[in-house]
C-alpha cells in the first residue's frame, strides 16, 4: 500500500474514532434513586432550580414499588418549610392517594403502583382550586383543593422519608422502598397532551423548578443512585 494510502486510511480511522467517542458522550443518560429498605435516616434532597413559591405546580415522577400491596403509608415527596408540610405526596394505609398543602388533604382513588415503574403526575392550580393525578398519561378526575391557596418558600425537598420536623423526625414505617426517577416539576399547570406526551417521552419544556437532567441530588445514608443511559 502507498504511503499516501495508508495515511488517508489513518486519518479516517482516527476521524471514526473520535465520532464514535462524541456519540458516547453525547448520548442521553438517566438517574434513578434506589431506597433498597425501610430505614428512618435514608433520603435523598433536590436542590431547586428556583424557590417553591407556587400559585400552581405540575410535579412528574417515574415510580416502581411493591410496598403498595400492602396496609403501609408511602411518602412520595415531602416539601416541609420550619413549620409546615407544605406540600406532601402520599399513598395512604387504605390505597388512596392524596395531595397535602398545609394541613388536611385531598385524597383520590387511582391505579396501584407495583413493580413496574408508573409515570405518576400531579396537577394543581390555586385559581380554581383544580387538582388531579395523571398515572401513565391519564388523568383523574378533578377535585376542588384549596383555591386562593400558595405555596410558601424557603423549605427543602425530600424524597424517601416524611420529615414531621425540618429535615429530622422520620418514621421508618413510612418511608420510601423502591425506585424513583424522572422528578420534574413546573410552576404551572402542564396540559393533558403535555403530560400524555412526557408519559411515552417525548421531550416538553423542562421543569423550571427541577429539572431531572440537571437537578443537584443530596444522598442521605442508603440510597444508590444509578445511572444509564436511554
Amino acid at each position: 500500500m502507498a504511503l499516501w494510502d495508508k495515511m488517508g486510511l489513518l486519518a479516517t480511522l482516527l476521524i471514526f474514532g473520535v465520532s464514535l467517542s462524541l456519540a458516547s458522550a453525547e448520548r442521553p443518560m438517566r438517574r434513578s434513586l434506589v431506597f433498597p429498605m425501610e430505614t428512618d435516616n435514608s433520603y435523598v434532597e433536590l436542590v431547586p432550580q428556583k424557590d417553591l413559591d407556587m400559585g400552581a405546580f405540575t410535579l412528574c415522577m417515574r415510580v416502581a414499588t411493591e410496598l403498595a400491596e400492602g396496609n403501609r403509608e408511602i411518602i412520595l415527596f415531602a416539601y416541609r418549610t420550619l413549620y409546615h408540610d407544605e406540600l406532601n405526596v402520599w399513598r395512604e394505609a387504605d390505597g388512596r392517594y392524596g395531595l397535602y398543602l398545609s394541613g388536611d388533604g385531598v385524597l383520590f382513588h387511582l391505579p396501584e403502583l407495583n413493580t413496574f415503574q408508573t409515570h405518576l403526575c400531579l396537577t394543581w392550580d390555586s385559581k380554581l382550586g383544580m387538582a388531579a393525578f395523571h398515572v401513565d398519561g391519564k388523568r383523574s378526575i378533578r377535585k376542588v383543593y384549596k383555591p386562593g391557596h400558595k405555596v410558601q418558600k424557603g423549605g427543602k425537598v425530600i424524597l424517601g422519608q416524611d420529615p414531621d420536623s425540618f429535615l429530622k423526625d422520620f418514621d421508618s414505617k413510612q418511608s420510601f422502598i423502591g425506585e424513583i426517577t424522572d422528578v420534574n416539576m413546573w410552576d404551572y399547570v402542564l396540559s393533558d397532551a403535555m403530560i400524555e406526551a412526557l408519559h411515552v417521552g417525548k421531550r416538553m419544556p423542562r421543569g423550571n423548578i427541577f429539572d431531572w437532567e440537571t437537578i443537584e441530588l443530596i444522598v442521605n445514608g442508603n440510597v444508590k443512585v444509578i445511572t444509564e443511559e436511554l
